[in-house]
C-alpha cells in the first residue's frame, strides 16, 4: 500500500499562520508562491537542552534575507521566540509522556533533547506570476526536529568530501528555500558515498551543499569572504570568537583550490555539524606529516570550545 502524506509525517507540534496544529494536518494553499517559486527564505535555530542557541544571530540573517526579497518580518523577534519555545515545550513534553517510567527524579530541564527550529517564510499567496504581487500576506511556518549530529566515528576519523564546480545562482548569501542547486550539489556527494560536496566558483572555494568550509594552514583558520557568493553561516560570528579566546588566528579571504587541496586541516560547519574534520577529499587524505587523513589539533580545540559555548545558550525571555 502506497504510503500517503500524512502517513509517514509525525504528529509533532508545529506553527502555521497564527495557529499550533500537528505536522500531519498542516496545509497551504498550493499557489503559495513558496510552492510555485521557491519565493521564501529559511532559518534552522538549534536548542540545546531547552535553550535557544545564537537566536539573535538567527534572527539578524533572518532580517536580511526577507530584506533581500522585500517581504516585511511577519513577526517580532520576541515572537518567534515565543512560537520557538512553544513547540520545543510541546516536542518535550511528547517525547516524555512517551518514555517508559523509570522513577527517575530528573529535572524536566536535564531531559529535554537537543532540537532544531525550522522557520520558513514565504512570500505568500497569489496567481501565476513571476512579477512580486504587492500586499500579500506571508505564509509563516515553524517545526521543531530532533538535532542529528554526527556520530562519534565521524567526529575520530573525520569524513570524506568530494569537490565539484558550484553552479548556483550569484545570490548565495540569502537563505532562500529554492535549494535545488544545493539539492543537486548534495547528490553529487551521496552518489559517491561521501557526506559533503565542496564547491568552487572558478579557481576559489565558495561552500559545500549545505556546510561552510574551512581550510586550517599554519595554525590559522581560514574561510571565505562574507560576500553574495556564500551563505554567511552563523558559525562565522562562533568561530571568529572561538579563534579570539583560544589564540587562534583567523582569517577571511579569497581562498584558491589549490590551497584547499594543501590544507593542514579541513573543517565543515553548519547547525547540526557544528565543526567537523573532513579527512578524505576526493579519494585523498587531507592533511600533512603525523594528523595525514585524521582529525588535527585545530578541530579539536574548536569543537572542545563549541561544547562550551553550547553551554551557554541563550535563556528564554521572561
Amino acid at each position: 500500500m502506497p504510503h500517503t502524506a500524512t502517513s509517514v509525517l509525525p504528529d509533532t507540534l508545529c506553527y502555521l499562520n497564527g495557529d499550533y496544529t500537528p505536522l500531519k494536518d498542516a496545509k497551504i494553499s498550493v499557489m503559495d508562491r513558496g510552492f510555485i517559486f521557491g519565493d521564501g527564505v529559511y532559518e534552522v535555530v538549534p536548542a540545546y537542552a531547552g535553550q535557544l542557541f545564537r537566536f539573535a544571530h538567527h534572527m539578524a540573517r533572518l532580517d536580511r534575507s526577507l530584506a533581500e526579497l522585500r517581504i516585511d518580518n511577519p513577526l517580532t523577534h520576541a515572537e518567534w521566540r515565543e512560537v520557538a519555545m512553544q513547540l520545543i515545550a510541546a516536542r518535550t513534553r511528547q517525547i516524555s509522556a512517551a518514555a517508559p517510567n523509570d522513577g527517575s527524579k530528573e529535572p524536566q530541564n536535564a531531559r529535554q533533547p537537543d532540537q532544531i527550529i525550522y522557520i520558513q517564510v514565504s512570500r505568500g499567496v497569489a496567481l501565476r506570476d513571476h512579477v512580486m504581487p504587492p500586499g500579500l500576506k506571508p505564509t509563516v511556518f515553524v517545526m521543531v526536529n530532533a538535532m542529528k549530529l554526527p556520530s562519534a566515528q565521524q567526529r575520530s576519523q573525520g569524513v570524506s568530501c568530494v569537490t565539484a564546480d558550484d553552479f548556483r545562482w550569484g545570490k548565495a548569501h540569502i537563505k532562500s528555500t529554492s535549494l535545488l542547486g544545493a539539492v543537486f550539489s548534495r547528490q553529487i556527494s551521496a552518489d559517491a558515498g561521501a557526506l559533503e560536496t565542496i564547491m568552487f566558483r572558478g579557481d576559489y572555494l565558495s561552500e559545500a551543499a549545505a556546510s561552510n568550509v574551512w581550510v586550517v594552514k599554519g595554525g590559522t583558520v581560514i574561510g571565505p569572504l562574507r560576500d553574495n557568493l556564500v551563505l554567511e553561516g552563523i558559525r562565522y560570528g562562533l568561530f571568529e570568537e572561538l579563534c579570539r579566546a583560544n589564540s587562534i588566528p583567523f582569517e577571511l579571504r579569497r581562498i584558491t583550490r589549490a590551497e584547499v587541496l594543501d590544507a593542514d586541516e579541513l573543517l565543515l560547519s553548519s547547525a547540526t555539524k557544528e565543526v567537523l574534520p573532513v579527512t578524505l577529499l576526493d579519494g585523498n587524505k587531507v592533511g600533512t606529516g603525523a594528523n595525514v587523513g585524521q582529525p588535527g589539533p585545530v578541530y579539536a580545540k574548536l569543537y572542545a570550545a563549541y561544547q562550551e559555548a553550547k553551554q551557554q545558550a541563550e535563556e528564554p525571555a521572561a
